[in-house]
């Protein structure tokens, strides 16, 4: 048994190895490298991630169980062991991912043979660029904001009621009743208040065994659930809470899920437009993971609804300062009794780390969201092939991918990463084609803005030889820089550099550390009519990675050096690119295969 904690230390998680069926000895070698694995400061800050690594060794243990002679001790895995469970899980997409975080945790494993040590350099497949997802359309998105509007409006209502009856009886507002039920009800919610449970007694099982029992008499008002939520939020209401968050703010779920209760209140409680700035953490940012972010009293205008009207201007649920502001009131007193910084706290009938029921902050890894999901009983705008509804599975992670879909503006992250989100939601292909034409234009704005490379002809190499100085003033160069160019003696691979230490890409009187393909719009370059059959090589080869790269990528990358390409061949003319195409030398080849491979840049 190995109990791990997120790098935050607010969750914690128990994984039974018991089970395992492989020989003891290559169990507790796995074990002991999981325990290194997953050790604060190995890499691993969610639980979330520790669990892909525990599934990583039970497939493992999957797999071998199906061969005859199987390793019993860390010795015996062998590279083939590797491969064969690679082919195993061929069925799968994401084998690749799965064996390759066994291939970590099996790093971290003592007694690891040379031969495996060997095979475990090799990488997997990576991660696909275009993972499967879809955001949600613009009505799906509503409808799902205002279920849990719904939720958190009856939750609201109860507990103020509640809060009040509660109020009205301590001051003595509220006489004493001769109703029992009545009584009852005032108990109870005086110890929901004080406790955070409901009033129990002590009973004797057996022998030194205690534990501790509702009184019966509590079952006349309903169960302990729905008797602690009178004052508190059940975990469903939490659940509803966090998918609210991330419809009007767009953070990543387990930013949201961990949202502190500790705060700055930026207007000053003056009564302007209230705006609250709350610390958030993204752990995998690394020294980036602390950010604010500031929830203001703006409606979103995705959030209105079609009838504006029908909104009042103090709706605390149309705006993240009034969505956070009513979580704050709701869950003061449960955040008093359970204690710790974060804001969604509520009923739980099950707690981690053996903690049992009771109220506990919403767990980053917990199933209620998905629970929530199923109970509201939502469908997709899109029936299925027969024509049926299809129920709306709502997730945080595509709540955020339709918040960026929506408003087109990065969320803690960069307008690179942003793209990447948009690339990988296959719910708007349109959407998609016009970042990337909208990315192909900028990029090629951007090469031409700079200017293509200054080309020489064949006349102005052949002047050279003979009146070298008036050509170097026409060039911008001086004589001797001139004539070792003519040679041939300053060539990178595009074209020839007339000062690798003056250019305006690295600091003054250091060599330059830009990838040649800048070579194409500097200043420093002029292009000679010998480099003309690496361009035209170069062009072509930029063209096949088009259809074997995503869009996106090739026109971040390669649409900017491709366009300067286009303008070079344009100038020389057809006839001098087709000969060009006929004079390429194996040395050409294998020139332009170590740029593309990056087998040339500074690292």
């Amino acid at each position: 048994m190995v109990r791990c904690f997120s790098q935050d230390g607010e969750e914690c998680k128990d994984y039974d190895f018991s089970s395992l069926t492989m020989a003891a000895g290559l169990r507790d070698a796995l074990v002991a490298a999981f325990v290194k694995r997953t050790a604060p400061g190995a890499g691993l800050t969610s639980l979330e991630s520790m669990n892909k690594s525990r599934r990583a060794v039970f497939l493992f243990d999957r797999y071998v169980s199906t061969l005859s002679w199987p390793p019993t001790a860390m010795v015996h895995v062998m590279p083939e062991h590797i491969d064969g469970m690679l082919k195993h899980r061929a069925h799968v997409a994401r084998s690749g991912q799965e064996v390759a975080e066994f291939v970590r945790v099996l790093a971290r494993a003592e007694g690891v043979g040379e031969r495996l040590a060997g095979r475990m350099e090799v990488p997997f497949a990576p991660r696909p660029d275009m993972e499967p997802k879809a955001s949600y359309s613009r009505a799906e998105f509503k409808r799902i904001a205002e279920a849990a509007r719904k939720d958190l409006r009856v939750a609201a209502a109860r507990i103020r009621a509640n809060r009040e009856t509660l109020r009205q009886i301590r001051a003595g507002e509220i006489t004493s009743c001769g109703d029992i039920r009545v009584q009852e009800r005032w108990r109870l919610l005086d110890s929901v208040d004080r406790l955070g449970d409901v009033p129990r007694t002590v009973r004797v099982s057996g022998p030194g065994k205690e534990n501790l029992s509702q009184q019966r008499w509590i079952t006349r008002h309903g169960t302990v659930k729905e008797i602690i939520c009178w004052l508190h939020l059940s975990s469903d209401e939490v659940a509803a809470a966090a998918v609210l968050l991330g419809v009007l703010t767009g953070e990543n779920p387990e930013v949201i899920l961990k949202t502190p209760a500790t705060h700055h209140r930026a207007d000053g409680y003056s009564g302007a437009a209230g705006t609250a700035i709350v610390s958030l953490r993204k752990l995998r940012r690394g020294r980036r993971a602390y950010m604010d972010l500031a929830l203001t009293e703006v409606p979103d205008w995705i959030s209105i609804p079609d009838q504006p009207d029908e909104v009042s201007a103090k709706d605390e649920l149309h705006t993240a300062f009034g969505l956070y502001v009513l979580l704050h009131e709701l869950t003061a007193r449960s955040r008093t009794l359970v204690g710790g910084p974060r804001l969604l706290v509520g009923y739980s009938q099950s707690g981690g780390c053996g903690q049992g029921r009771g109220l506990r902050p919403i767990p980053a890894s917990g199933p209620q969201v998905g629970r929530r999901s199923k109970a509201w009983g939502l469908t997709a705008d899109a029936a299925d092939d027969e024509d049926q509804p299809v129920p709306l599975v709502v997730r945080l992670d595509l709540l955020r991918l339709t918040f960026i879909e929506l408003h087109q503006r990065p969320v803690a992250h960069s307008e690179q990463t942003m793209r990447t989100y948009l690339v990988r939601n296959r719910g708007n292909v349109k959407e998609y084609r016009k970042v990337v034409a909208d990315t192909l234009a900028s990029e090629v704005a951007h090469a031409r803005a700079r200017g293509a490379v200054a080309v020489m002809s064949a006349a102005d190499v052949e002047r050279a030889r003979t009146a070298p100085e008036a050509v170097a003033a026409e060039q911008g160069l001086d004589v001797p820089t001139l004539t070792r160019m003519i040679a041939g003696r300053l060539d990178t691979v595009v074209a020839a550099c007339s000062d690798h230490t003056g250019g305006t890409h690295g600091q003054v009187g250091q060599p330059c550390p830009a990838s040649f393909l800048v070579c194409l719009g500097c200043e420093c370059a002029r292009a000679l009519p010998r480099h003309l059959p690496v361009q035209v090589l170069l062009h072509d080869r930029l063209e096949e990675r088009r259809e074997q790269m995503g869009a996106l990528t090739w026109a971040e990358r390669f649409a900017g050096p491709h366009a300067q390409l286009a303008d070079i061949m344009n100038e020389h003319g057809e006839a001098a690119v087709h000969d060009a195409r006929h004079d390429l030398t194996d040395g050409d080849q294998a020139l332009v295969g170590r740029l593309l491979n990056r087998e040339l840049d500074l690292r």
